[in-house]
């Protein structure tokens, strides 16, 4: 396994090096730059706009300015922010835990949600529970975050008033956002798990289990769902994965902090280097859940191994 890890780690390398220049040249190829923004409201002239651009090193040649960035990245330094004049790397960081706690809160509500609904519609297959959970992830899955974001703004927010409308200081900040994230991955992950359940629940070990007259709720939690969630996990990794990125536009529609309301303003004020480690740790964190999902399969399935 030692080996495998090694050569996933050195994938991942390169995955990050090939996101830190897309996301440069794709920066650099914005109209005008920051120093257009930092100077909008003072009437400056062209030449002091110059000025202002040879001294943050930005009338260098394109080509240049990256080699630049991407030797002092591999030191470990990213630059510092154009605006608040803080390492981009700190500036990042600091907003990453509210980040991380959208992401999980909507990953285990997704995860809980989603677990019920498919597992319910495998055991009571055909019948109404059955087509009222695939109602309910299908509802899920097809209503946009921004749109669910909105409407529990309205309701539980503004007409109810069981939570606050905006900020990230609380718990009760918490709960409308990640569930408005995390239902639609709830819906996906509850059409997989009950399509896995009904395939394990025809494996012969199953049928064996329940000749032995085990109760049916051990047979289901740990001879069937066990083996039934080997693919869930695939899919729970991945909509980690975008669950980060989608927490971007929770973090907008509800004021909160974190990286994705960062880097929007980092881009709009086209601050180059805060939007590239905010990317770039974005992408890192998208690479080791990847990785751990992978290393979770031999933990479901100890046949699993890896060359």
């Amino acid at each position: 396994m030692l080996t495998y890890v090694l050569k996933r780690s050195a994938y991942a390398v390169v995955v990050v090096l090939g996101v830190m220049t897309l996301v440069f040249f794709m920066l650099h190829l914005l109209p005008g730059d920051a120093t257009s923004v930092m100077l909008a409201d003072f009437g400056a002239s062209a030449e002091q706009q110059a000025q202002l651009r040879a001294e943050l090193g930005l009338d260098r040649p394109v080509v240049v300015q990256y080699v630049s960035y991407m030797t002092n990245a591999l030191r470990g330094d990213f630059g510092r922010s154009l605006f608040t004049g803080r390492p981009a790397l700190d500036q990042v960081l600091s907003q990453l835990p509210k980040t991380l706690e959208l992401a999980l809160a909507a990953i285990v509500i997704a995860v809980v949600i989603g677990a019920v609904l498919g597992i319910t519609a495998a055991i009571k297959r055909n019948t109404w529970w059955d087509g009222a959970s695939m109602v309910v992830a299908l509802l899920a899955l097809s209503m946009p975050n921004f749109w669910l974001g909105l409407v529990f703004i309205f309701v539980f927010a503004l007409q109810l008033g069981w939570f606050p409308v905006a900020g990230s200081d609380t718990w009760r900040h918490l709960v409308l956002p990640a569930t408005a994230l995390g239902l639609s991955a709830a819906g996906l992950i509850a059409r997989l798990v009950r399509s896995s359940m009904l395939e394990v629940l025809r494996q012969d070990y199953v049928t064996t289990a329940r000749s032995k007259g085990l109760a049916e709720r051990v047979v289901v939690t740990k001879h069937a769902l066990r083996n039934a969630m080997i693919p869930v996990v695939t899919v729970i990794g991945i909509n980690f994965g975008y669950l980060l990125g989608g927490s971007v536009v929770m973090e907008i529609v509800y004021a909160r902090q974190g990286v994705g309301n960062l880097i929007v303003r980092s881009i709009f004020s086209q601050d180059f280097f805060v939007v590239q480690a905010g990317i770039l740790i974005t992408a890192s964190l998208f690479i080791v859940a990847t990785l751990l999902v992978d290393l979770t399969y031999a933990f479901l399935d100890p046949r699993i191994r890896y060359a």
